[in-house]
Order: structure tokens, then sequence, then C-alpha cells
């Protein structure tokens, strides 16, 4: 499905949580034709002004005055990942279609809680965003269901930031409350590594750090998955703010702009912050983020993707191929909105249209949680965890 596709039924969308991740959603929401922005709630003030001014739309401190608001038809959900299961609950009780940011929960029974009562309400669900939506990413899919490089053996994504030093509210240090990178960071790694081996996820064996005492959750980790298909996937993540790996990505950030490669720099900010929880929402919330779209295409770290006729690896623009022949190039377009995100937005307008589920949806955001926290288990034991709840890929991404 494309967003052309997708645009043929507007979607009245409310935005639950104004900071880094719901403000670029909003910025994508407002670039794509199939929505429109028709609320938002966040507690803090600032935000949500800046919200209802550029948009001419309601901002309310409570997200049960959102979910009540009948010109809102489906929710985006990103609020402190503790928050997620009772907001996602609430807003299939009010007959909203979800978005619902990574993790999908903290536990497997809360996930289990969303997902009855996504189906007992009839609503749609998509899980996201991960960076498995990226344009690039599917387009390996792609590659890969084709057989064009025949069989996967093995995916290797490595990542280097700063995501520990940014500034940071005080759960988010606070592992068993969802923070550090196992929960924020290396699902993405997880989930783009499940899209592209299959989905079932055999096993886990891993090992994770907590190298700062000041900042106490787990801030690098290095597992390896096996797949039912005999692939394997290796995924490295240190958000330590030592060497950032977008060295080797072109120089670019994230989302695909050019960025200056600054060792350290998160590290010496943050120390000079006199309030880490208010400096956080005055850096990322809406209202103090940049709205203009990248001129490049987004990505997490570098993943290698090596088949028996090659291996691949996103680009700035598209995806490189490394073949018999030499190297070639598969150039994305960029389209008129955040990539990654529109592919989200994309989906949910797809299902809800189609009535058919996402790829993305309850049962897989389940079991991306699942290997989360047997890479945390495994770290804590010392051991291999077998995997109880994966699921397969349902038709390719659309």
């Amino acid at each position: 499905m494309t967003e052309n596709d997708a645009n043929s039924a507007t979607i009245g969308l409310g935005v639950v949580g104004l900071g880094m991740a719901g403000a670029v959603m909003v910025h994508a929401a407002a670039a794509h034709s199939g929505y429109v922005l028709k609320a938002a709630a966040d507690p803090h003030s600032g935000p949500r002004e800046a919200f209802a001014r550029d948009h001419n739309a309601r901002a309310y401190a409570d997200v049960r005055e959102l979910v009540a608001d009948p010109e809102v038809d489906a929710v985006y959900i990103a609020t402190p990942h503790q928050f997620h299961a009772p907001h996602a609950v609430l807003a299939a009780e009010h007959g909203k279609h979800i978005i619902l940011e990574k993790p999908m929960a903290l536990t497997l029974e809360d996930c289990d809680i969303i997902i009855a009562a996504v189906e007992r309400h009839k609503v749609h669900l998509v899980v996201g965003h991960t960076h498995a939506f990226d344009p690039n990413v599917r387009l390996m899919c792609d590659i890969i269901a084709r057989g064009e490089l025949g069989k996967l053996g093995l995916i290797n994504s490595f990542n280097y930031t700063n995501f520990l030093y940014r500034p940071r509210r005080p759960e988010e240090l606070d592992t068993s409350k969802g923070g550090g990178i196992l929960f924020n960071q290396v699902p993405h790694q997880i989930d783009t590594a499940r899209l592209l081996a299959g989905g079932i996820v055999r096993s886990v064996r891993a090992q994770a750090s907590v190298l700062d005492p000041s900042r106490p959750t787990e801030g690098s980790c290095a597992a390896l998955l096996q797949f039912d298909n005999g692939a394997a996937a290796s995924l490295v993540y240190s958000g330590y703010d030592h060497f950032d790996s977008d060295e080797w990505h072109f120089g670019l950030s994230e989302r695909g702009a050019p960025k200056p490669i600054a060792h350290g720099a998160a590290r010496r900010a943050l120390a000079k912050a006199a309030d880490e929880t208010k400096a956080r929402t005055e850096t990322f919330a809406y209202g103090n983020t940049a709205s203009a779209l990248p001129p490049h295409q987004p990505h997490f770290g570098i993943t290698i993707v090596t088949c028996s006729g090659g291996d691949m690896r996103a680009s700035a623009d598209g995806v490189t191929i490394y073949g018999r022949d030499g190297v070639r190039e598969i150039p994305i377009p960029r389209g008129t909105s955040m990539p990654g995100r529109r592919e989200v937005l994309d989906d949910l307008a797809t299902a809800i249209r189609t009535n058919r589920k996402p790829v993305h949806d309850g049962r897989w955001g389940k079991a991306t949680v699942e290997v989360a926290l047997a890479i945390l288990r495994s770290s804590q034991q010392n051991m291999e965890i077998r995997l109880e709840h994966q699921v397969a890929v349902d038709g390719p991404p659309r």
C-alpha cells in the first residue's frame, strides 16, 4: 500500500505525548494527506500550546479527554513506557485505532492485556515506530523475499550513540520502569532483524552492561539471535557517548540529516544541566524540534545483511548491494513526509480501510518484547534463553 492509496480516507489523529517521539510524529502526520491532526494530550503546557497554535487543534492535559474526543479516529501513543498498556486499553475502549510506540509494554502480561482490548473492541493496532518501518529496511525485505541474493544467512547490526547521556527523566534510568537501552533502543534492532529474517527467533544469548554508576541502567549490549530458519543476527548497541557509528554512515543522523560528529558532546552538555528533566522537555518536546524533511533516508546504526549471493546495507539514499559483479546502488525516492513514520501511518490507514491486520500488530509487538526481555534475562543468568511467543511475518510489509 502506497501513501497515495492510504490517502483516500482521511483519518482524524490524536497524539498522546508530545515529547521527542510525539513531536516527530506530529511533523510526519502534518505532511501526510491521509491524516488530519485533531488533538494532542500532554501534561506540559509548553508543548500543548505550541501544538494548538501550529495546527489549530485541541490540546488536552489528560489523555482521557483526548480519547473522548469524537473527531479523533486514531491515536498515536508516545507516553512513558509504564503507561503504554493502560493508555492503549483506554484508547481501545473508546473505539480508537492505535499506533503504539515501542516497546509495546514492559511485560508479556501487559502485552496480552492490550491484545485482548484491541480484539474485544475491534480496533486496529500498529506497534511502532521502530526502524523496521524505514524504507531501506523494507526494500531489503523485498530483496530477501524475492530470493534475489539467495538464502539469508546473517544480519549484523551495530549502533554506537550518545543515548544514555541525553537528558532523562528518573524512570528512564531505571530498568524496572523501562529505562535503559534494552527497552528504548535495542528493540529497533530486534524488530528489524525479525522482519528481515521472517519473524521467529528460536533462542537468544546476550550480555548487557551497566558501565556508569551515575546512569544505573543497561547502556551497552551484545546479543546473538538464532532464527528457526537457520539465519542468525548479531546485535551490538552502546549508548555511552564515546564512539559514534554515524561516522561510518556518511556523517548522517538517525533521521537522515547531516550532523557534526562530536564524540562526548552529550556528556559535556549534560554536566552543565541544572535540571535534567526540565532540560529534556526544553530540548526534545514539541515546539523545540525542527520540522524540515531530512535530505536523506533514516537509519539505525549500520545493518549488514549477508545472503548466499551477496551482502547489502542501507546507504544514505537507498540500499547498496555487494555481489559477484561488484557494487550497485538501488535508490529510494524521498517522498513528501517523514520516511519511516510515513510507513507507520500508511500501515494503520491500510488496516482501517481494508480491515486487514498489519504485520506489526499486537502479537508481533509482543514477540519483540519477548526478545528484549530474553536479552535481559540471558545477561542476568548467563544462559541461552529459548523463546515461546514468536510469530512469523504474515505477508510482506505494506
